[in-house]
């Protein structure tokens, strides 16, 4: 199954995963606006991944 996906896709999916990890453990140490600075950040590069499948599709 991971066959199907690049090496890009699978750097921008551990890049997304890591900030939700990252955001969750600010949240729970206290830094709850850090962790919503860093908790945004996930979609973002979610969307920046599926941007550049788009482009490449082109």
């Amino acid at each position: 199954m991971l066959k199907k996906f690049s090496i890009t896709d699978k750097m921008l999916f551990l890049a997304a995963l890591l900030s939700l990890i990252y955001s969750e453990v600010l949240f729970f140490s206290g830094e709850k606006q850090d962790a919503t600075f860093m908790g945004i950040w996930v979609p973002s590069i979610l969307a920046f991944g599926i941007y550049l499948k788009l482009i490449k599709s082109k």
